[in-house]
């Protein structure tokens, strides 16, 4: 499994340059590293920001498992997607609400067929709301289909 949390530092992620604002790091309540955010004041209602992760050395013909922590907090905070690149018209994941401020878990299935994905794009929609966040952290990669809950 290959963890791709912001604290370690281990993946290669990259900010979008061409969305409308980046995705920032804010610290984890607990003090211990931090995760990245979009607070909900930054930008305007439709506004995107993307944050990629490059993904390489995944074997062909092979399953993966994406997980992750999420949190959409606020009222109207937006929405959070999950971009595969071999697949870039439709998102795989989709959340546009918390019903609260905790964090949840999401899980993505990533199938190496014949085309290679090669990077995780989390998308972050801002919608009408001025507080709260859209927020990911603790990004892992395992090999195999995802488990479930």
């Amino acid at each position: 499994s290959v963890d791709c949390s912001f604290s370690r530092g281990v993946c290669d992620w990259k900010q979008d340059a061409d969305d409308d604002f980046d995705w920032n790091p804010a610290d984890r309540d607990r003090g211990d590293g931090y995760y990245m955010a979009v607070p909900a004041f930054v930008g305007h209602k439709k506004d995107m920001g993307r944050l990629k992760l490059l993904l390489t050395d995944l074997k062909p013909k092979s399953s993966y498992c994406l997980i992750f922590s999420y949190r959409l907090a606020g009222e109207r905070v937006g929405k959070l997607r999950v971009f595969l690149a071999n697949k870039k018209t439709a998102p795989v994941w989709e959340q546009n609400k918390g019903k609260d401020e905790r964090w949840r878990t999401g899980k993505v299935e990533i199938f190496q067929g014949a085309e290679t994905t090669n990077s995780v794009t989390f998308e972050s929609e801002r919608g009408k709301g001025k507080t709260g966040e859209i927020a990911v952290d603790n990004v892992i990669l395992i090999s195999g289909l995802c488990p479930e809950d």
